[in-house]
């Protein structure tokens, strides 16, 4: 915005303020003015400025528009109204007026309450040199201090790097990473989420991805540690920002959580994701009503798993079924190999769901589905949340990839996440148990409460390859009856492998008909949230959280 353009505006602006007699009177009104005059200059778009018609041109909502469809109506309350940089005559008034490029306030979504941190890439692209620093720490700092959930919507660099900040200092400095210290400790404390609606670079990139829950639009959002003329120079890659870090990429990778359509879904989600976490550690979850009857019972249960071990199912069927109508929300589709990570509510209490898709992977853990794990056990141990464990794990991947990846390392962390976490845990069996990634799940209480469907099939290693290894010697010398000999050997095990025998030791308690499903988990849960979890809380709340939350 040009000097005579901000002048020009803001004389029209003053004309429209509303007549106050009561002011008038006051000996303060020229104070007051100042303040009404700045803060319509914040508030109302500007449809001549450069950055807005940019903004609006790339299909993107201004920031005050976003703000308005995020949270409830008429519920946001700005912090730093009139912060921004002004520049003033010898005599005092206003000749030049900018503001700061990042906009933050309390508001509420679905009637609790938030902080608000949005940047304003209209205004410098969001950098540094069009930033107020202390608007962005303080927002920080306040939703740790009041215990209240932070959402950030992410557009620039979010107040980062600018190296024309050098030219302004006159030298250059040590980058600081101003309220990085808040930002990592909230993430213990209370729900952070944010939603990437532009490039998100550099400190931007850093801001999306510390959080519990991350969402990025597939039409204009993009993150990246450096943009591509960076990228060029130091890589000689010339790249779009689509594809150094568009959607499609940092959804696949695990770097956001979850793909959206559109800006509006990302708000959707947010508050999707928000209404199944307590305001903070130091609170319950909050309870949903749901007119869905416990006792509900769905036949098709008896035949969603095939009796012949090798065909594939739809796991998401039997989950989305069993849960509360309308309460499944998955986390990180597009990502982690097959493993499977949501929130759901049973009979209105909120809980954390894993599971896996056999139809990715045969079931079988990676480097990658590891880590996904391991984050979801996390939120869900930060807050309070039960875990329910579908259990169907052929164990960790092998071969020369799998050990090129880490993947026992990852495993190793996920097993000990699984033992650190101390919210409630319950294993409905579905189909496979094997190993020691297989045990981890279902082994890592005491007592373990599990069930398994009749489908149920478990042991040290799965069978077909545990024969080859046991009965190699024999398999090799009978030649050309090598398959007739694995077919009897075969039939041998099957008699023992039947889950029944398990549950005649009691190494498994129960084998239900899994139309029951549903009613015992509400049960299960509901004792929980009565029994189990505020003696939890009350730990947290005399001793603080137990661990730190690693993104």
């Amino acid at each position: 915005m040009t000097q005579s353009k901000s002048l020009a505006r803001l004389a029209n602006i003053s004309q429209h303020l509303q007549p106050d007699e009561a002011l008038d009177k006051s000996e303060w009104k020229d104070v007051l003015q100042e303040v009404q005059k700045r803060k319509l200059l914040n508030r109302v778009a500007d449809p001549n400025d450069r950055g807005y018609i940019r903004q609006k041109t790339s299909s993107k909502l201004w920031v005050r528009e976003r703000i308005e469809k995020c949270v409830d109506e008429g519920s946001f309350r700005e912090i730093g109204s009139i912060a921004g940089r002004t520049q003033y005559n010898n005599d005092g008034s206003m000749e030049d007026y900018v503001p700061a490029n990042f906009v933050a306030g309390k508001a509420t979504i679905s009637k609790r309450d938030v902080i608000l941190a949005a940047d304003d890439f209209s205004i410098r692209g969001g950098h540094a040199d069009g930033a107020v620093w202390g608007k962005s720490l303080y927002a920080e700092q306040l939703a740790r201090k009041l215990r209240i959930p932070i959402v950030r919507l992410i557009d620039g660099s979010s107040g980062g790097g600018s190296v024309t900040l050098m030219l302004d200092k006159g030298a250059t400095y040590l980058p600081p990473l101003i309220g990085m210290q808040d930002m990592i400790g909230s993430l213990s404390e209370i729900p952070v989420v944010s939603a990437s609606l532009g490039p998100a670079v550099g400190l931007g990139a850093a801001r999306a991805t510390l959080t519990h829950f991350s969402v990025i639009p597939e039409d204009i959002g993009s993150l990246f540690a450096a943009g591509p003329p960076i990228v060029a120079n130091a890589t000689f890659e010339n790249v779009s920002k689509q594809e150094l870090g568009g959607p499609l990429v940092h959804t696949a990778n695990g770097t956001i959580d979850n793909l959206a359509k559109n800006e509006q879904d990302c708000f959707h989600q947010i508050k999707q994701f928000l209404s199944y976490l307590p305001t903070n550690v130091f609170q319950l979850p909050p309870v949903d009503p749901t007119d869905d009857p416990s006792t509900r019972r769905d036949d098709r249960l008896l035949d969603i798993i095939p009796k012949r071990r090798q065909r594939p199912y739809q796991v998401r069927d039997v989950l989305c079924t069993v849960v509360d109508k309308g309460s499944w929300f998955e986390i990180g589709n597009r990502w982690g190999d097959g493993a499977v990570c949501a929130l759901a509510r049973m009979q209105g209490y909120p809980i954390g769901i894993i599971s896996f898709d056999c139809t990715k992977t045969g079931s079988v853990l990676t480097a990658a589905s590891c880590q996904k794990f391991r984050r979801h056990i996390d939120l869900c141990n930060t807050f309070g949340l039960p875990i329910v464990n579908f259990a169907d794990y052929a164990g960790f991947a092998v071969g020369t990839k799998a050990e090129k990846e880490a993947t026992i390392r990852y495993g190793s962390t996920l097993t000990a996440a699984l033992y650190q976490s101390d919210v409630p845990y319950f294993s409905v069996i579905l189909r496979k148990v094997f190993g020691v990634a297989g045990g981890a799940f279902v082994d890592n209480r005491s007592p373990n409460m599990r069930v398994a469907w009749p489908s149920g099939d478990w042991g040290s290693l799965p069978l077909e390859g545990g024969i080859y290894a046991a009965y190699r010697r024999e398999l090799d010398a009978a030649g050309d009856k090598r398959n007739e000999l694995y077919e009897q050997i075969m039939a041998k095990f099957e008699a023992v492998r039947s889950p029944i025998r398990t549950a005649e030791l009691f190494d498994i308690p129960e084998i239900i008909d899994p139309r029951d499903t549903r009613a015992m988990l509400c049960e299960w849960v509901v004792m929980m949230y009565n029994h189990v979890l505020p003696e939890r809380l009350a730990k947290v709340k005399a001793h603080g959280p137990r661990m730190f939350y690693r993104p």
